[in-house]
């Protein structure tokens, strides 16, 4: 009896996604959680645009670059566009809820998080640098080796914060729950650095002139699967939404995705 009833659990848990773009469809919206919270990935601000077009529920206006990769695959779908602002540790579990359909939040697909959810193809590729003061010691680093000692953090529950451990004789520093947490721990002095991938690194000296960032070679930088410095969308197991974003995202040019990251981070807010 314990057997089948586990039996049981396990395939209905196979089923999880399997009506996902019937749902979708049938409801015409689509809801993405995202944290609107990690430029330039995606962020709130007062007003809205062309690109900051969908209001949020505390009348906030959400854009960045994963905001316009959600705004096409809803035009895709046929759907209309729902962003829901969830912290960055509940977008898991706000999923597997059905509190929304999509993740697009700059999640990497990573193997812990395929434990849980689905991942599409990705939708974005990038690489990791260390964000330090330009007055910093540690500015003109050029090998990981370098921070030997500094004090370095990433962002709680990323793979930029287990990377450091790369580093021989690192300070390594208690993860820290957002960017902008990270960015107030630098101008303070709190930490000699963060590592990030380079859209946000791009996006923090752009607010911060006071910051640079440091961008290793191959050879003297962190050694990580490239896919989990890549960015796909996060969905529920076996979701019949997958295929269809896939399509979507393969329709979108290399060039048009850099075009669209490079006018984020232009459009980013100085306050971030």
């Amino acid at each position: 009896m314990t057997l089948g009833v586990l039996f049981t659990v396990a395939s209905c848990g196979s089923k999880t996604g399997e009506k996902d773009l019937e749902d979708v469809k049938a409801r015409g919206t689509i809801i993405v959680g995202m944290e609107c919270a990690y430029a330039p990935y995606n962020w709130a601000q007062a007003t809205s645009n062309e690109y900051a077009s969908v209001r949020l529920d505390n009348g906030t206006y959400a854009d960045g670059y994963d905001v316009q990769m959600a705004k096409k695959i809803a035009e895709a779908l046929g759907v209309e566009l729902v962003i829901k602002p969830i912290e960055w540790n509940g977008l898991t579990s706000a999923l597997n809820s059905k509190q929304i359909d999509l993740i697009i939040a700059g999640m990497s697909p990573t193997e812990d998080r395929k434990l849980s959810i689905d991942f599409t193809d990705t939708y974005y590729d990038s690489d990791l640098v260390m964000v330090v003061r330009k007055d910093s010691a540690y500015a003109s680093a050029t090998k990981i080796s370098d921070f030997s000692g500094a004090k370095i953090t990433g962002q709680l529950n990323t793979f930029h914060y287990d990377v450091i451990d790369q580093i021989d004789g690192v300070n390594k520093q208690t993860a820290l729950e957002d960017f902008a947490g990270l960015i107030q721990s630098l101008r303070s002095g709190k930490i000699d650095g963060y590592v990030c991938e380079k859209p946000g690194a791009i996006s923090a000296v752009a607010a911060n002139p006071e910051f640079t960032y440091i961008e290793f070679t191959k050879e003297n930088g962190f050694k990580y699967d490239p896919t989990e410095a890549s960015i796909a969308v996060g969905v529920r197991k076996n979701s019949s939404l997958t295929a269809e974003i896939n399509k979507i995202i393969a329709s979108v040019s290399t060039e048009e995705k850099e075009e669209m990251m490079k006018e984020a981070i232009l459009r980013q807010p100085v306050n971030n």
